[in-house]
């Protein structure tokens, strides 16, 4: 039977994040190598995921058509599966469509609305599945089945690292993000996310580099909160599963003015870690 696939999304988290948590799970897994995002936000590079491309290393010198049927021709190692390559995921250019055709059960779990069970992404998936709770890797790993009759695809899109970084609203500057600008706008704000009368923080002092630093060591706290689940998670697997973890796109703190990702164009929304293996023995048994 081909490998069961996990591909896990760790949304809008930074490769120097990831280098800076402690994450001893993650590091199980394999070496965790900077790439590069195709997109700058969420739902253009998940698109970008479950076409069956993952972030790329930006090799110089060569074609770039070449790049994308070289990365497509290694879903044959990972799943086992013997000659998989670019031709294989056509017409449709849908990595939980290609499983499905060699009986994979594809289920999908989300944490941003952007992907929401609506869009177009959840086509070809048998489950999709929008979280109630922006934060809950916790309860995907406890929603999370395997088979011995036939591989799974488990698709998971975690909100921990995004912004606003687990932090409580009371904690937190009134920015556009998560609290969105109809959440702006009714408190008295603009669609600019600056804050709203009466609440004593201007943009100077939310990009000051204090609060810059504190927003990203939250981040890097958000990976290690992350990696005591991803061990169950590992332990929940069977040995014969493939896990591949990823940013979709990293964040700006503070770097070159910006904040945030989206419409900016800087190298630190678009560095992101990259990790992947077979699932890692039982720590017990290492």
């Amino acid at each position: 039977m081909p490998r069961n696939l996990v591909l896990i999304t760790y949304d809008s988290c930074r490769y120097d994040s990831v280098m800076a948590a402690a994450a001893p799970n993650l590091r199980r897994l394999g070496e965790i190598e900077q790439r590069h995002a195709y997109a700058s936000w969420t739902a253009p590079s998940h698109y970008t995921f479950m076409m069956g491309l993952v972030p790329h290393l930006a090799p110089a010198k060569v074609y770039a058509s070449e790049v994308y049927k070289e990365d497509f021709a290694k879903w044959s190692d990972r799943l086992e599966i013997p000659d998989l390559a670019f031709e294989t995921f056509l017409p449709q250019l849908s990595l939980p469509g290609m499983l499905r055709q060699y009986g994979y059960r594809t289920v999908a779990r989300v944490s941003m609305p952007v992907l929401n069970p609506q869009t177009v992404i959840s086509n070809a998936f048998d489950d999709y599945k929008l979280m109630s709770n922006h934060n809950d890797f916790a309860g995907m790993i406890e929603e999370i089945s395997f088979s011995r009759d036939h591989p799974s695809f488990h698709f998971l899109n975690l909100g921990e690292t995004h912004y606003p970084y687990m932090l409580k609203d009371e904690a937190l500057p009134h920015i556009s993000g998560l609290h969105g600008v109809a959440k702006t706008l009714a408190q008295g704000g603009d669609a600019g996310g600056r804050v709203c009368p009466g609440k004593a923080m201007s943009l100077d002092e939310f990009f000051s580099d204090e609060v810059m630093r504190g927003l990203h060591q939250q981040q890097i706290r958000c990976v290690d909160y992350l990696d005591e689940l991803l061990g169950a998670l590992f332990d929940k697997a069977p040995s014969n599963t493939w896990f591949m973890i990823m940013g979709d796109h990293g964040e700006a703190f503070g770097e070159g003015g910006y904040f945030g990702h989206g419409p900016v164009m800087h190298d630190k929304v678009f560095e992101v870690p990259f990790v992947e293996g077979a699932r890692p023995r039982k720590a017990s048994l290492m």
